[in-house]
């Protein structure tokens, strides 16, 4: 299957860039979420890293992620009605709707500072507070912002609450606390009585407010805040957000999943049950019974009975996920931490736990069919880690312990795994205990029933793979690249000027091969390792697993870059001459990527980070043509038609819908899908770009819930 590159939509009022990389695990997503707010019993928003939007309109039993037209981080959200919402984040990023979030629009304000909260009294009267402290006030629901002196430049601005129009409370790092009583025209100083960083406060009415901050602190005022009184929790976790039902019933959220709720209005604060050890960093009750924690890592819990019980909302793991592999179109299984399995038996499509717990970590899995598989890492047992080896014969149902000959009980990590067929298999090691357990090659020829250790290298080894069952290649610390032309049985190094570490190695036949590594580096074979080139990245961030699909088509994926989780997918359609970086919906580094065939992919990673594409990861970038809106569904034919290579297709939605557009060759085969997302009311185009497409007749669909239609189009070069 050949890939088609290059899609551009247009959508009206702001553009949009969507990702086909899209969240499997955990759901509905797994970025970190910042802040959230409901409007009524039912219906509220979340915001967090990444652009990141979800809406509930079932009291936060589902979140449906919404389209916001940006990649920068989201810290506030505030509506006044079912309608009318504002989201602020990094760069100065102000989103507004007027329609529940169908359509967020970019509005400016004139600031790149980060935005960390927003306040509306009204569908049209808002404040947003932020770094350096910066202040704006709009009174016309955004369409224009006017800078307000908050006397803090030098501080961070993390809240801000309104009681009405004129009153409000903005709070800071430092201790600050700052007041207003005419609409933000002017803001005096408070005196907090700490130093501490304060960073949520709430007021049920013009005099009574509370405020939370660093190492449990919590602050009451009941006269506007002409005095603040510390109420605090008696416990040292950092408190992000703060939310009360009435002047007596409240609750706080902070780090390490801590909850505390208060009925006498701050006095006293008990700790709750979360289950959770990640980071909270907001929480909004809807009634005295009725609330949403959110935190680190797409974390969301709710309660229906005033925080006596917490429950987790979003579904999946969230121990990271350190390999992915498929042994055909349909059966792929991921692997991580904690003795994590996960499996799929429809491509990817759903995904089931058959994990066994217990303080496995598995760096490495390959099955030779939906049956046979073996996953390697490390067990640690209470005191020293050993390596891990499990076999299955029956799809993950029981796992046993193979046979491994060779004295090899010095090695303590496994970290990757490969058959070539049913019965040929290789694991490469890393971490020993002495040098001469380093770089150590297992070998078998029973299909994991035993395992004998083969001559190997004093370095690392992360990975391992084969293009047939005699010809393979390892890669490791320091440069190392190991070959073999007779199934394992020898193996000699190869030089390939890089001495830094290399994770990932992708084969598709004798001569053509990639491998990658730290500092971004891709190296290239197109003669059998004979010599290896160095290709550009464009990027310095550690690239940790490659996978080619044919000898053009490959994705590599990658985190870190020094101390910095970063997530990054690299796409070429060239054999690696060039490589694109792939807008991706997480901020989790990605450990490992495969792919069946050149479009339908799976990236796994860090916090249980599963991912999939089923065009290869391409991006569009959508906008409506124009203001007028369609009252029918309508599939234009193709222009220019007969084309060579680019054609433009129209297309017209009447009414919000889940709209899909996919492109089929003259024997019905499925080429390509160009569009799947959840469309407003609108007129669309999208420009198919067919370059890498043989001349013939090929069909465009388009379906929604309610119409379906095929058109014809013809490709001469």
């Amino acid at each position: 299957m050949k890939k088609v590159a290059a899609f551009i939509f247009f959508l009206i009022l702001s553009t949009i860039t969507t990702a086909q990389w899209f969240w499997q695990n955990p759901l509905p997503q797994g970025n970190s979420l910042n802040s959230v707010k409901f409007i009524s019993s039912t219906t509220g928003w979340a915001v967090g890293y990444l652009g990141t939007i979800l809406k509930t309109s079932d009291r936060g039993i589902t979140w449906i992620l919404q389209s916001s037209g940006t990649t920068e981080d989201l810290f506030g959200i505030a509506f006044t009605d079912i309608n009318n919402g504002t989201a602020v984040g990094s760069n100065g990023t102000i989103l507004r709707t007027t329609n529940g979030g169908a359509v967020w629009v970019s509005q400016s304000c004139g600031t790149s500072n980060i935005l960390r909260e927003v306040y509306f009294s009204d569908s049209n009267i808002g404040t947003v507070i932020g770094d350096l402290g910066t202040i704006f006030r709009t009174t016309d629901g955004g369409v224009s912002w006017s800078s307000q002196s908050s006397g803090a430049v030098s501080n961070i601005l993390y809240s801000v609450f309104f009681t009405d129009a004129n009153t409000g409370t903005v709070v800071g790092n430092k201790g600050l606390i700052l007041r207003t009583t005419n609409s933000g025209v002017t803001w005096q100083q408070q005196s907090s009585g700490v130093v501490d960083d304060l960073f949520s406060v709430f007021f049920v009415d013009a005099n009574i407010g509370t405020v939370v901050g660093q190492g449990g602190l919590v602050l009451k005022t009941t006269n506007g805040g002409i005095t603040w009184t510390n109420n605090s929790t008696g416990w040292i976790p950092d408190l992000y957000g703060v939310s009360f039902f009435d002047s007596n019933i409240g609750t706080a959220v902070g780090s390490s999943g801590y909850i505390f709720r208060t009925t006498n209005g701050g006095t006293d604060w008990q700790i709750q049950s979360t289950g959770t050890s990640y980071t909270l960093a907001g929480v909004s009750f809807s009634d005295v019974n009725n609330g949403t924690a959110v935190g680190n890592f797409g974390t969301i819990l709710m309660t229906t009975d005033g925080g006596t019980t917490w429950t987790e909302n979003s579904v999946g793991t969230n121990n990271s996920l350190q390999c992915v592999s498929f042994s055909d179109a349909n059966n792929g299984v991921a692997v991580g931490d904690y003795g994590t399995i996960l499996k799929t038996s429809n491509g990817g499509k759903y995904w089931s736990d058959i994990s066994i717990g217990g303080n496995n970590w598995f760096y490495g899995v390959s099955f030779s069919d939906s049956f046979n598989g073996t996953v390697v890492g490390w067990d640690y047992n209470g005191r020293y880690n050993e390596y891990e080896i499990l076999r299955t014969t029956n799809g993950g149902i029981t796992w046993f312990r193979p046979s491994v000959g060779g004295g090899f009980i010095s090695v303590d990590l496994l970290y990757s795994v490969f058959f070539s067929d049913a019965n040929n298999g290789t694991i490469v090691t890393g971490a020993g205990y002495g040098p001469a357990a380093y770089g150590i090659i297992l070998r078998t020829t029973d299909g994991g029933t035993t395992w004998q250790k083969q001559s190997g290298t004093f370095n690392y080894l992360y990975a391992v793979s084969f293009s047939d069952i005699n010809n393979g290649v390892a890669v490791g610390a320091q440069g190392t690249i190991l070959r073999t032309t007779d199934s394992g049985s020898s193996w000699f190094l190869q030089s390939c000027g890089t001495t830094c570490n290399l994770h990932g190695i992708s084969l598709t036949d004798y001569n053509n091969a990639t491998a990658v590594g730290d500092s971004g580096t891709i190296l290239r074979t197109t003669n059998g390792g004979t010599t290896w080139e160095s290709q550009l990245s464009g990027t310095t961030v550690s690239l940790l697993s490659v996978f080619f699909s044919d000898a053009n088509n490959g994705t590599t994926v990658g985190g870190y870059l020094g101390n910095n989780n970063v997530s990054l997918i690299l796409r070429t359609s060239d054999g690696g001459k060039t490589w694109m970086k792939q807008s991706n919906p997480s901020t989790s580094s990605l450990r490992s990527v495969w792919f069946t065939d050149a479009n339908n992919g799976t990236a796994v990673g860090d916090y249980g980070t599963l991912l999939r594409t089923t065009n290869g990861g391409v991006t569009f970038i959508g906008k409506n043509n124009n203001i007028t809106n369609p009252n029918e569904f309508i599939l234009s034919q193709n222009y220019p038609n007969p084309f060579n290579p680019n054609t433009t297709i129209n297309f017209s939605v009447p009414k919000q819908s889940n709209v899909t557009i996919k492109v089929y060759n003259i024997l019905g085969k499925e080429i390509l899908t160009l569009v799947n997302e959840n469309k407003p009311q609108g007129n669309y185009s999208v420009e198919f770009n067919a370059n890498n497409l043989s001349s013939g007749v090929y069909f465009y669909r388009l379906s929604t819930g309610q119409f379906a239609q095929v058109k014809k189009m013809i490709l001469i070069k």
